[in-house]
């Protein structure tokens, strides 16, 4: 037991930090300013882990937490922590990313761009389902046994079989609390097996909940069918929910036998409705599946790619009438637009926003699904300047690629967590676009990357901006121009 620890400042994965005798303590549900009594669970040569058992003094910069479930579903950590003051943690965060890691010259960030809303953003949930329910230290200290132990909500971190029986998440529209409650009501009432992820069986898997600023609504069931009866069932629970939420307008189900609930290579399977959603941005509609990525905050979406537009294209702004530019039939006006990259595409929802102000737009995307939904994205606008190519990125983009679509005067790149692969890079760095704008979700790898970059570019501008609010992740925005 550590007493009387004065906690310092915010840490990695949404933990505090503390200091007892020259080492480091991490320690989560805590804000700096609060002086706490400390239980270490792990020890370690250069710090160790803890819990706070006890608080002498609570920190001004404490806020309450809204979610019942707090503490204990693992997600929105932060949510005992002022907005404006994790606002700051995240700009920290992106600040020592980009020089511990990256250790290149960096201009003044500009300051973090906070969400509007900081519940109810998201447009899109995931729950499973459970027969092995997470019981909470409460619930065990009271030593009850429980005769139901079905349960659907989020997995428990570290415990792959269990999960915590959600009532409440205030990061979507009630309408998710509304669904999973009801689903969770019918299966209790009707006799429905939930999932054993440890012997693959049970009918009710996951569910994935997703709206949009347009009004439209998807659910989509994931099932493990074995038998007749359980066809029955699954089609009896559909009708249920198609009955009682009439504002689906996008029922869907996937008959899932894998060992795991990822559903990109499963037939997805139309009971009422469309196969899709829109979600609209500026005057540009974007087609969503149940496969496709989007941003998972609408909103703030718009102002993460208004930054990378403006990035990319904020030094044409002297050309008149841009907007226009691309529908002229005078080659030279054309001739003045750029040639775009858009690297991990999606479903091209920045390649589209772009095009305007682009003589082509090209993007590539893993995800074949995505770049089909990408294609009909432009034709659904009357975009006719992209082109999307589906596959690896670095299998597609190099030397043959460019010299067959012409040299990129910019490159917009959107990886994933893990960064972008080193022949990536290398191929960018051949490439030699004037700008490369690079939009990431993890501030590390990303500086990892601009490490690579420095021999051949500088960045010129930094924009943090908050995807998630009362979690610890943070999208950061950063240009790069040639030497």
């Amino acid at each position: 037991m550590l007493e009387h620890v004065r906690i310092e400042t915010c840490a990695a994965e949404g933990k505090a930090l503390a200091r007892v005798d020259d080492r480091v303590v991490f320690v989560p549900f805590v804000v700096p300013g609060d002086v706490v009594d400390l239980q270490v669970k792990k020890k370690k040569n250069s710090y160790m882990e803890a819990v706070a058992v006890h608080f002498h003094e609570r920190s001004p910069l404490r806020a309450e937490p809204r979610c019942r479930h707090y503490g204990v579903c693992g997600g929105c950590k932060w949510q005992c922590l002022q907005y404006e003051e994790q606002l700051k943690a995240k700009q920290q965060q992106v600040y020592d990313n980009l020089i511990r890691i990256g250790k290149v010259e960096l201009p003044e960030f500009q300051p973090i761009l906070g969400s509007k809303k900081i519940y109810g953003y998201r447009n899109k949930l995931e729950f499973g389902f459970s027969n092995k329910r997470w019981l909470t230290e409460e619930e065990v200290r009271q030593d009850v046994k429980y005769d139901v132990m079905d349960s659907v909500g989020f997995h428990i971190t570290g415990a792959f079989d269990k999960v915590l029986d959600i009532t409440e998440c205030h990061l979507m529209d009630d309408i998710n609390n509304r669904i999973r409650n009801d689903i969770r009501d019918y299966a209790l009432q009707h006799g429905l097996a939930f999932y054993d992820l440890r012997q693959n069986c049970g009918l009710l898997r996951s569910l994935m909940i997703r709206n949009s600023n347009t009004g439209e609504l998807m659910l989509l069931v994931q099932f493990r069918i074995e038998t007749p009866e359980e066809q029955q069932q699954a089609e009896e629970l559909m009708q249920h929910l198609a009955e009682t939420f009439p504002q689906i307008t996008s029922l869907l189900y996937v008959d899932n036998h894998k060992a795991n609930d990822t559903f990109g290579d499963q037939e997805v399977h139309v009971f009422r409705g469309e196969d899709h959603i829109f979600e609209q941005m500026e005057d540009l509609r974007f087609k969503v599946g149940a496969k496709s990525f989007y941003q998972t905050n609408t909103e703030q979406a718009y102002e993460l790619y208004k930054v990378a537009r403006s990035f990319a294209l904020d030094h044409l702004e002297k050309l008149e009438n841009l907007d226009n530019l691309g529908n002229l039939e005078n080659l030279e006006n054309l001739e003045k637009l750029p040639l775009i990259y858009d690297l991990y595409t999606g479903t091209g929802t920045i390649a589209n926003f772009v095009a305007k102000r682009a003589r082509q737009v090209i993007g590539i995307e893993y995800v074949p699904e995505a770049i089909e939904d990408a294609k009909v994205n432009s034709q659904i606008n009357g975009i006719e300047n992209t082109l999307f190519f589906a596959g690896d990125m670095k299998d597609i983009l190099n030397k043959e690629f460019i010299d067959r679509h012409g040299r990129p005067d910019i490159i917009i790149t959107d990886p994933p967590r893990a960064g972008m692969h080193p022949d990536v890079v290398q191929t960018i760095l051949a490439a030699a676009p004037q700008r490369i704008v690079y939009v990431s979700c993890n501030p590390a790898t990303q500086a990892r990357d601009l490490q690579m970059l420095d021999t051949d570019y500088r960045v010129t501008r930094v924009q943090p901006v908050d995807m998630f609010p009362h979690t610890q992740h943070v999208e950061n925005v950063v240009l790069l121009e040639r030497r």
